[in-house]
């Protein structure tokens, strides 16, 4: 089925970069399922961070992405990727990748696979 794993959290100081990789798993990538990054701070309701359809045409962000972040896909690798550079304290969260079947969007409701999640620091 539908797997989803995360990686390429951890510590980086404010202004530093990092890149967040998910693995999908086969069926994601066959079933052509748009894919995006959330993530959820602490005492903090998820958010959406950015997502892309399945032939990576179609990109949206969430403004606080904007400017700073990348969101790409490689669907021969099956792997889900974000550029974060001019990182700030603020963007401190547990970053999730997500796949589902019904569009773009930041919305959660279109998502119905999630990873783990890596915990990204920004201090």
């Amino acid at each position: 089925d539908v797997q989803l794993v995360e990686s390429g959290g951890g510590l980086v100081q404010p202004g530093g970069s990092l890149r967040l990789s998910c693995a999908a798993s086969e069926p994601t990538y066959d079933r052509g399922y748009c894919m995006a990054w959330f993530r959820q701070a602490p005492g903090a309701q998820r958010e959406g961070v950015a997502t892309i359809d399945s032939g990576g045409g179609s990109i949206s962000y969430a403004d606080f992405a904007k400017a700073r972040f990348v969101i790409s896909r490689d669907n021969v690798k099956r792997t889900l990727s974000l550029q974060m550079d001019s990182l700030k304290p603020e963007d401190t969260a547990v970053y999730y990748c997500a796949a589902g079947s019904v569009g773009v969007g930041l919305d959660e409701w279109r998502y119905d696979y999630w990873g783990q999640g890596t915990q990204v620091t920004v201090s």
